[in-house]
């Protein structure tokens, strides 16, 4: 079997963090092993709010990264334009930087990143024009105005061009930060699913409501490979939980999507009605926490509640280890039934019982399908608060909380990497096919 070469397309990847990062960083770790040799163009400066430059150590020696630069705003002056929007004052000032943002959601279709396309154009033509161009063109969204890159490659005959959804289109226009809320929008995803060889998604709820919403894509084209985890980052050594309190811990950002008021609620209920039991919780939140979401947090530190920002993921991983518990938050937001957030299959690695704070959907089948733990409605302070209970009273008298997991090995990275790598073969063959079709 040949080797292929592939380009990986990211905006963001290490030494950036956060978000987003760890999906295509595993794909560049583990497709050597798979008979595909990557490189990635990804943003020189993108306009992100993290950085983990441990993450680079997960890159194999010798990988090709091209960096082209954008023209955003650094993420600090795009910051101060959210609070000012997100804001109830009603300043001068603050009315110039609403109407800024505004404007940005007209004009910067379909998202900020939009930007870094011109550069991002140039450094993928002069790829398409070497002797020995790659074989695949990869792109993971969000963002999804490098989905537009699809249309470039399609000018050179026989690349093959696959595009991944990490996230859908339609709900993160509607759920993120700055992004933009155009009717454009599906014009634009629809022009550039036209010229893709192969999609994945990271669902199967995704792919069906992909197929649904463009009856025209062939569904032998999208095909479903699951985030995961990566077995390196779980050393043996890892610490375990300790101490007199249940431990329950939170790591990834929050967010609109990910919003822990419901929780809190909770949390505020379970102390009022019985304060010596909710004294044995503690709550850890490992990570970014927006300024939208910041104000349900307001007190909430006489609750128990500690608010550690991010760190790096190792450091992350390390913080699960030692709770008693994890805590995984979708809240009701439109298309959240279609999702569920990559850190589910760090929780299920590291082997902690996990509360599941979510709607129906695909989170709620994947913690049920693997015994992962409970399910919770996300807003629903009274059931919480109860769940919470649950867990203390087993904590406080020795007994084990429900949580049998099973069926894990399928979403070890290294076997996704092989799944994506027969995707790139298959959307390859289909290129090649088609060059030769239209050749006079």
């Amino acid at each position: 079997m040949s080797e292929l070469k592939a380009l990986i397309v990211s905006y963001v990847f290490p030494p950036a963090g956060g978000a987003g990062v760890q999906r295509v960083l595993k794909l560049v770790k583990y497709l050597p092993q798979a008979g595909v040799r990557p490189a990635v163009l990804t943003a020189r400066d993108p306009s992100v709010p993290l950085a983990d430059p441990s993450l680079l150590s997960d890159v194999p020696v010798g990988t090709e990264v091209v960096r082209a630069r954008t023209f955003e705003p650094r993420y600090a002056a795009k910051r101060v334009a959210w609070q000012s929007a997100a804001g109830t004052e009603p300043s001068a000032s603050q009315r110039v930087r609403r109407a800024a943002v505004a404007l940005g959601r007209r004009l910067l279709v379909p998202d900020p990143q939009v930007l870094w396309l011109p550069a991002a154009q140039l450094a993928l033509a002069r790829r398409l024009t070497q002797k020995q161009p790659d074989d695949v063109l990869f792109i993971s969204g969000p963002p999804f105005s490098q989905f537009l890159l699809a249309l470039l490659a399609r000018l050179r005959p026989g690349t093959a061009v696959v595009l991944d959804y990490r996230d859908e289109w339609t709900m993160t226009s509607s759920a993120y930060e700055m992004s933009a809320e155009s009717r454009l929008n599906e014009r634009l995803e629809r022009a550039v699913l036209r010229h893709a060889h192969a999609i994945t998604t990271a669902t199967e709820h995704f792919r069906a409501a992909l197929l649904a919403r463009f009856p025209r894509l062939d569904p032998e084209r999208v095909h479903t490979i699951p985030n995961g985890y990566d077995p390196d980052d779980f050393p043996t050594n890892l610490p375990g939980p300790s101490g007199k309190r249940l431990r329950l811990t939170y790591s990834g950002t929050v967010f609109r999507l990910t919003s822990a008021a419901g929780l809190l609620a909770g949390l505020r209920l379970l102390h009022a009605r019985d304060a010596e039991l909710a004294r044995l919780l503690e709550v850890r939140f490992v990570g970014r926490i927006v300024d939208t979401e910041a104000k349900h947090f307001e007190g909430s530190e006489a609750l128990g509640v500690s608010r550690l920002g991010y760190v790096e993921h190792a450091r992350a991983i390390g913080h699960l280890a030692e709770s008693h518990a994890a805590l995984c938050i979708l809240d009701h937001v439109e298309g959240v039934e279609r999702i569920y957030p990559a850190k589910i299959f760090e929780i299920m690695r590291v082997g902690r019982p996990c509360l599941a704070l979510t709607p129906e959907g695909a989170l709620a089948d994947l913690v049920r399908r693997h015994r992962l733990g409970e399910v919770v409605s996300p807003r629903s302070p009274e059931a919480i608060a109860e769940a919470l209970a649950k867990m203390l009273r087993a904590f406080r008298d020795a007994r084990a909380m429900d949580h049998a997991p099973r069926d894990l090995e399928r979403f070890d990275r290294k076997l996704q990497a092989a799944q994506f790598a027969q995707v790139f073969r298959a959307a390859k063959a289909a290129a090649q096919r088609f060059a030769t079709v239209s050749r006079p």
